[in-house]
């Protein structure tokens, strides 16, 4: 079995997996005990690829500021039976449900219990599984209070449950340390080979796209700064580090990050109301490193 993310998650790493191996520090694999940070998980994309590729990494840690998202790695790694239980029954109840009206209703239900913010790690994992699958595009975006407010997504019979691959990620996340909070408690973490992945809220490409409400904190160029002086921290510290972020055309990170080494890597928008604002586009990734695996490998 093959672990991979359970959720969809804006922004996911998937489609990028080849070329951020590529840019990973040239030494990385004859590197040894190495320790891997995620400090922003979201999806897991990037965390499940290096846990499974990468045998010199023999420990992890994650973080996230949501920490609905990492209740849900959380129950996915220590109680998966129940988890696999929960999530076949209310994909039982959304199925048996015969039209779109009543689809939407048993969804604004269940993201209205959802909301309540009082319920047990099995059904709040549960609740964000099941609208992380059936909300518009498998968004997840809170307001200013921290409650979610995705609309229904008109999906008929989505996957809610997925046994295999709860199995397989619990599996492998039982030696990964999960925090939830500000991603600067990670850096007490560090030992060694320690490589650090940013995968922050992205900021903007214009003022009208400004999506990166995963919580109910804003991440704006203020918080962007605070992140880059965290990585010069890293650095001071002798550890290595890769972060991604928007290619912003007033060449924002280009000046935030001068000191450090800045590639080019595309991905694929589908995420946009405009659809000439969609396709392929290129995004910042930063490292700390001179020699790559691609420079390595060109070589």
């Amino acid at each position: 079995m093959t672990a991979k993310p359970f959720i969809k998650w804006v922004g996911g790493k998937g489609q990028l997996i080849e070329q951020l191996e590529a840019l990973l520090p040239a030494d990385f694999d004859s590197w040894e005990n190495v320790t891997y940070i995620e400090p922003f998980v979201g999806g897991g994309a990037m965390l499940f690829h290096m846990l499974q590729t990468h045998s010199n990494i023999k420990s992890a840690i994650i973080c996230d500021i949501n920490p609905d998202l990492t209740l849900c790695y959380q129950v996915v790694k220590d109680n998966p039976s129940e988890l696999v239980s929960s999530l076949q029954q209310i994909q039982k109840e959304y199925y048996a449900l015969d039209n779109q009206d009543s689809k939407k209703e048993f969804f604004l239900q269940m993201r209205s219990e959802y909301n309540t913010k009082s319920l047990d790690p099995i059904r709040n994992t549960t609740l964000f599984f099941f609208l992380n699958r059936t909300c518009f595009n498998g968004l997840y975006r809170v307001n200013k209070s921290g409650l979610f407010n995705v609309p229904f997504g008109k999906y008929e019979t989505p996957t809610i449950c997925d046994p295999a691959t709860i199995y397989a990620d619990s599996e492998l996340l039982q030696n990964v340390e999960i925090l939830t909070g500000d991603y600067q408690q990670t850096l007490s973490k560090a030992k060694d080979n320690t490589l650090f992945y940013f995968d922050p809220p992205y900021r903007p490409l214009s003022n009208t796209s400004s999506f990166n409400d995963y919580a109910k904190e804003a991440f704006n160029d203020v918080a962007q700064k605070r992140l880059k002086e965290f990585c010069d921290k890293v650095e001071m510290e002798g550890y290595k580090f890769m972060l991604s972020n928007s290619d912003c055309t007033d060449m924002f990170f280009d000046d935030l990050y001068l000191q450090y080494v800045i590639e080019r890597v595309w991905a694929s928008r589908s995420v946009n109301a405009n659809p000439n604002k969609r396709g392929k586009l290129t995004e910042i990734l930063v490292h700390n490193y001179s020699a790559t695996k691609q420079l390595k490998l060109a070589i």
